[in-house]
């Protein structure tokens, strides 16, 4: 049995709190940033700052809670570990299930964001081709190190800090000081709908709370880069929804498929817009890379422990690669491509994502009291928020999500009661 003294225990503890801060912030500002503002303003409205601001509350909440449980639980595998350990075997499949579910959606919510900025009018086929070569690329499993990480999230940064400069140049900042408060209250689910899709934004903060094995001091580096991270990408969802919804205005900005070049274009500063393409794509690209892996890897996962096909799990190659899974994976992102726009892709991956979160969190609230149990309100409140936004998202999509849960469940039913029958 390996012990973390041995060298081959895993990796050396080299990263420190700024390393760990850009990890998590480049996992935040992904394609969320150039594209969710559009669908969540439908709902929200002038009120959108307050839906940024509790999709935030409600990612700090998981991403403390599954920081702690990956503490407890070191093992890859996140929620599908956690529920499983802490709630029951089908709590962890679920978890699972719905990891691979959202995530899938997430894929297609990526590439129609790249497709939007890089090729208009030409969505559909620039996303397909997306994903194969970003699928292509995964195949390869080219690991980016720290220091791209680091290139791409300076990159990024440096795109939107040009649009937050221009926003002035259109003229709507300096009218803002004749609106008189927010406008009327567009409802709760309004609110909550919108905080629920603006979730999708922060998914990748859970990056940070799985590298205890590789910071020094884990358990102070974890969560100030938590805090950090989130605070800054926060910080900046804030300043970019709300300049955006200024500058575009609610009807323009939820009829936008690429939000970030028309502001651009309004402030009169055409020939920028290709820059922020540019960014866009960089961002799109590589989120699209690292979630092909992922939901592969997961899937591939799940196939191995019987919760899917056996055949997903079969591996090729000098390197193992799931060749199956990737191909299953490829597939189905390219077909929620081709039949569905940009506002359904990210409210479902948004509710597949959360339904996964409320797992992690109510794992973490069967933490014991000799174990690293973040304070009560910490998983309560992220349980609650999570489960609230999911039901506050589009009708259509809970209806389509929830269905998809329990054709989940009832696919582990029958397995388990075939396994049972199988052992009696």
């Amino acid at each position: 049995m390996l012990t973390t003294s041995s060298p081959q225990a895993g990796p050396s503890r080299a990263l420190g709190t700024v390393d760990a801060v850009a990890i998590g912030a480049g996992a935040m500002l992904g394609a969320g940033v150039f594209s969710v503002f559009a669908p969540a303003a439908r709902g929200a409205g002038a009120w959108l700052p307050v839906a940024i601001l509790i999709a935030g509350l409600v990612a700090y909440c998981n991403a403390v809670s599954c920081a702690r449980l990956a503490a407890r639980h070191p093992e890859s595998g996140g929620a599908y570990v956690y529920g499983r350990e802490r709630l029951g075997e089908l709590w962890g499949y679920l978890a699972g299930w719905s990891f691979v579910v959202g995530k899938l959606a997430s894929c297609a919510a990526v590439a129609l964001t790249f497709g939007a900025y890089v090729l208009p009018g030409w969505e559909r086929p620039a996303a397909v081709a997306a994903v194969v070569v970003m699928g292509a690329v995964g195949h390869l499993r080219v690991r980016r190190s720290t220091l791209v990480v680091k290139v791409l999230l300076v990159a990024v940064l440096a795109v939107l800090a040009g649009v937050v400069a221009a926003m002035p140049a259109s003229g709507r900042l300096a009218a803002l000081a004749q609106v008189d408060g927010l406008g009327p209250w567009p409802g709760s689910f309004g609110v909550l709908g919108a905080a629920g899709m603006i979730f999708f934004a922060f998914a990748g903060y859970a990056r940070v709370a799985t590298l205890g094995g590789r910071v020094r001091d884990p358990q102070t580096t974890i969560a100030r880069a938590i805090a950090l991270s989130l605070g800054g990408v926060l910080g900046i969802y804030l300043v970019v929804g709300t300049g955006t919804l200024i500058v575009l205005g609610r009807e323009r900005l939820i009829g936008s498929s690429a939000p970030l070049a028309d502001v651009v274009r309004v402030a009169g500063l055409e020939w920028a817009v290709p820059v922020v393409a540019a960014g866009a794509a960089l961002a799109c690209l590589g989120a699209l890379v690292t979630l092909l892996v992922e939901v592969t890897r997961t899937g591939a996962a799940m196939a191995a422990d019987g919760h899917l096909p056996g055949v997903l799990a079969r591996r090729a190659g000098r390197r193992g690669v799931p060749v199956y899974a990737e191909a299953v994976v490829g597939a189905v992102v390219v077909g929620v491509v081709l039949s569905t726009d940009l506002a359904g892709a990210i409210s479902f991956s948004a509710f597949g994502v959360l339904v996964y979160y409320a797992i992690a969190n109510a794992s973490a609230l069967r933490l014991g009291p000799d174990e690293p149990r973040p304070p009560l309100p910490v998983p309560l409140g992220g349980l609650v928020g999570c489960v609230v936004l999911a039901c506050s998202l589009p009708l259509g999509v809970v209806a389509a999500g929830a269905g998809v849960l329990a054709a989940g469940a009832a696919l582990w039913w029958v397995r388990d009661r075939l396994a049972a029958r199988a052992g009696g």
